[in-house]
């Protein structure tokens, strides 16, 4: 007798989660990333015409923005019903090919799922000072639980190791105070005449608002009024996502998993904020390895907090065209 054909998912859906996907976060919203859609299968290619040269030089910050739209796109297929089977780095000649992507008919949706992918669009990069996160016992052995794995881990600076890991953070500020590149590539990625990449101005903080935040990379000032006057400073708990080691699989599984992280985080009220700058430099990452062990590759820090007031959450970041980051082929034969 022969077996009825699996059901497969049809391009619409394909493209309707790319398209949510494609809210994950990325240096400088750079959106470096790349789709092929064919038949049933989708694939992922880093996008080399997306690297900021100047700010990652080794492409290991476009690898963890990569892991992070592919988790998100996970996500996206869940709440639409199809579960994911990845392949990553599936062909050893191509190392821009990240992952060959398939999918299959999950029994059920349940209300998890669908609250998760709602969480894509509702997360925000939040640059402005955090009052500190409630019932934060509960949260943060949740959040270890979201990332720990083979490949990566999470450590939360203790409130002790704050003011070092400030001075890590004012220490790769000052080596670049003379980097005319890297500045003239913060300029250009937040000029603000963009609709569809960079950030945008109403994203990035005053002067008297970056004062309140101890650990953040320093943009370009605004003249936005002075929001959240209430929180003095920050008072976020920041997590440390590391690695075991540098290798490219590892990286980009991390990605994934900051992207697991901001999802939760978000579902349970919190803001966000990641950090990379801090990681970017070999002497600042120096420092913070020298605070969560000696024995992780920090990848990526995560201000986690609560913003007090809806009004003074940041407007969604632009995003490319769907067009432009999605190409669709006929079928094979």
């Amino acid at each position: 007798m022969t077996q009825p054909a699996q059901p497969t998912v049809d391009p619409g859906t394909i493209a309707n989660a790319v398209q949510l996907a494609c809210r994950a976060p990325s240096l400088h919203n750079s959106q470096p990333w790349r789709w092929v859609a064919e038949g049933s299968e989708l694939q992922l290619f880093a996008d080399p015409s997306r690297n900021v040269r100047s700010t990652d030089e080794s492409g290991r910050e476009t690898l963890l923005s990569c892991g992070a739209v592919l988790d998100h796109l996970r996500v996206a297929m869940a709440a639409a019903g199809w579960a994911t089977f990845v392949s990553r780095f599936p062909n050893p000649n191509n190392r821009l090919h990240l992952a060959s992507i398939d999918f299959g008919p999950m029994d059920f949706v349940t209300e998890g799922h669908r609250r998760r992918a709602n969480a894509i669009l509702l997360r925000r990069t939040d640059r402005l000072p955090f009052a500190a996160p409630p019932d934060w016992e509960t949260l943060e052995p949740h959040l270890r639980n979201v990332v720990n794995c083979e490949a990566a881990r999470l450590d939360v600076i203790a409130d002790e190791a704050r003011p070092k890991l400030a001075e890590a953070s004012k220490l790769t500020e000052a080596l670049r105070q003379y980097d005319s590149s890297y500045h003239a590539e913060l300029e250009w990625w937040t000029a603000g005449f963009e609709t569809t990449e960079g950030i945008p101005r109403s994203s990035l903080v005053s002067a008297s608002e970056a004062d309140r935040v101890d650990v953040a990379r320093r943009f370009p000032v605004t003249q936005n009024r002075d929001r959240r006057a209430g929180v003095d400073q920050d008072r976020s708990r920041i997590l440390a996502l590391s690695t075991y080691d540098e290798s490219r699989d590892s990286v980009l599984r991390c990605g994934e998993r900051l992207s697991a992280v901001l999802l939760e985080a978000t579902m349970a009220g919190m803001a966000t904020c990641p950090l990379t700058h801090i990681t970017e430099d070999p002497e600042s990452r120096q420092m913070v390895a020298e605070l969560i062990g000696q024995d992780a590759t920090p990848q990526v820090l995560v201000r986690v907090g609560l913003a007090p007031s809806i009004d003074d959450v940041p407007p969604p970041t632009p995003r490319r065209p769907l067009e432009e980051v999605l190409e669709i082929r006929s079928s094979r034969d």
